[in-house]
């Protein structure tokens, strides 16, 4: 079968003369559109019950409901080789439809799959056109490209309310503000992430909310939609300076242990300190949230107090007041403690949203933006193959630490 098929593939060349790469591309749109025009006559055999040359009255079980050919209709398919022209068969009483095109498709099988990919990438409407067209030489509309892209709707309202996990030991929280189109003007909003880690050690996106700004109100409908999407326990939630979610979170998760990034506390501690003094301060810091314990922690605060806080009142507050959050890792091994002290993890999530959305410097409205971030996430999602590093003395340590609690 094999050396048949070489020969003819053989002959063929030998037929054709070809003398450059456009001859033989426009010799595969004439043989894709011959191959495709005898799937569809096949299609349509199978549907009336008898072959091109042969009689409905073949077909026993047609009865006096016979069915008949009916002509063609012309359509031009889009495809990963160009434009190709093709006749869809037709009956006269509408059974048939086809299966390798759809009825109202004018996309083959791959050039919707090309176009998602490019918008997921950050591409704007217009620049899809142009790559398309240099790639595949189709021309294709910036209405169409937003049509395919609003097929994903369906998905992305699937995926924000998917059903979740039971138990996440970590959910990290953070928001990326982009412009978006409100009422004729461009207002600042925010995309709420969530990740979470499994108990197998994963990272997953939990979901993505639009939001105009932050509240214990907003934040308390976010943890509700995960409750009621399966979350039962979480046992420790690492924010950065979200407003409002400490008293969500004790609503809706009571259990739940709460760590407030110390990156994001030195840097917003640390915004009005003077510049020759900085590098005394940041070694001082250092000294709290480098302890061992938080015995240690809380002596480093308070010669840092008794040192700081007559030139720098509110960098000493801020550690004061945010204490009870920002010291909750002392009370894990260092395995966990690299985990949750930082939001990292979710911050590093957020650089690759930015990296694909640079181009794109605002969204015409809310699912716009969604859709983006949603086609992105599928694509950086895909990549998290390996579980978190040392999961499992980080398992055998929450088994002890949280025993009694969920573990399914």
């Amino acid at each position: 079968m094999e050396k048949a098929s070489k020969e003819l593939l053989r002959d063929f060349v030998n037929s054709q003369h070809f003398t450059s790469t456009t001859d033989i591309l426009n010799s595969m749109k004439d043989l894709f559109s011959d191959v495709l025009q005898q799937v569809m006559e096949a299609e349509l055999e199978e549907t009336l019950g008898y072959e091109k040359s042969g009689h409905a009255s073949e077909n026993p079980e047609s009865g006096k409901n016979k069915n008949y050919r009916n002509g063609y209709s012309k359509k031009t398919v889009k495809t990963q080789i160009g434009e190709v022209d093709v006749k869809i068969p037709r009956d006269r009483n509408g059974e048939y439809e086809p299966k390798i095109i759809g009825k109202y498709s004018r996309n083959a099988d791959g050039m919707e799959e090309k176009i998602l990919a490019l918008y997921a990438c950050g591409m704007s409407q217009r620049d899809i056109s142009e790559q398309i067209k240099n790639l595949y030489d189709v021309e294709i509309s910036d209405g169409l490209v937003s049509k395919i892209v609003e097929k994903v709707t369906p998905e992305v309202n699937a995926w924000q309310n998917r059903p979740l996990e039971s138990v996440y030991p970590f959910i990290f929280m953070d928001a990326i503000h982009y412009k978006v189109k409100e009422d004729h003007q461009y207002i600042t909003k925010a995309a709420y992430v969530v990740l979470g880690i499994g108990m197998d050690g994963h990272k997953d996106i939990l979901g993505v909310w639009i939001g105009e700004n932050e509240s214990a109100k907003f934040w308390l409908s976010v943890m509700n939609d995960l409750r009621n999407r399966g979350v039962k326990d979480v046992y420790v939630f690492c924010v950065d300076g979200l407003s409002g979610f400490r008293e969500a979170i004790g609503a809706a998760f009571p259990k739940a242990q709460i760590q407030r990034c110390i990156v994001h506390q030195i840097r917003s501690s640390t915004k009005y300190v003077n510049w020759k003094d900085m590098k005394e301060v940041m070694a001082d810091l250092k000294k709290i949230y480098g302890a061992v314990n938080e015995d240690e922690a809380m002596n480093g605060l308070i010669e840092f107090k008794d040192k700081w806080a007559k030139n720098y009142p509110s960098c000493v507050r801020s550690w004061e007041e945010n204490w009870d959050i920002l010291t909750t890792f002392y009370a894990y091994p260092a395995e966990v403690r690299k985990i949750i002290y930082t939001t990292n993890i979710i911050e590093g999530l957020n650089r690759q949203f930015r990296k694909i959305t640079k181009n794109k410097p605002s969204f015409t409205n809310d699912d716009s933006l969604r859709k983006m971030l949603y086609l992105a996430s599928q694509n950086i999602v895909n990549h998290w193959t390996v579980v978190c590093r040392n999961w499992d003395m980080v398992s055998n340590q929450l088994r002890i630490l949280f025993e009694g609690r969920e573990t399914v």
